[in-house]
């Protein structure tokens, strides 16, 4: 499996903005909970991150999902449009299409592509800090 692009200081793109012509990619997401906050970092346009984009901010619940992912259930499902399916890799914010959740994936292991798995961004964060996430109302909200 090819590894993710790593993003150094001179590779950052500039501040993006949003909108039909806008560029996504580069846009900071923060999920917080109390002191707790973990950023994602969109690394790819596609149908599916702009209508979350266009849903933000909101609030909701992350919960466990078997030893894998954190998973939170978002208002409403997301508009695809043909956004293409993924390789999931530890790290990855995903939107499963069958259930109209997000997870963080933290561990893939055995997991391989599906049309039904949306790739959203990337994260860097540890387990404990996304338990510190679970079971409590989580704000969803751009940050850059």
């Amino acid at each position: 499996m090819p590894a993710k692009p790593s993003s150094s200081p001179a590779a950052t793109p500039a501040k993006p903005t949003r909108g039909r012509a806008g560029q996504v990619v580069g846009t900071v997401v923060r999920f917080s909970a109390g002191s707790t906050s973990v950023e994602v970092t969109i690394d790819q346009d596609n149908p599916a991150v702009r209508d979350l984009l266009s849903m933000l901010p909101l609030t909701l619940k992350l919960e466990e999902y078997n030893g894998r992912e954190k998973i939170g259930y978002l208002p409403r499902k997301l508009k695809l449009n043909g956004s293409p399916g993924s390789d999931p890799e530890d790290g990855d914010l995903i939107y499963f299409v069958p259930w109209g959740n997000i997870g963080f994936y933290y561990n893939t292991a055995g997991i391989g592509y599906s049309d039904l798995t949306i790739h959203l961004g990337v994260y860097k964060a540890t387990l404990e800090q996304l338990n510190r996430l679970e079971g409590r109302p989580v704000t969803i909200e751009i940050v850059h």
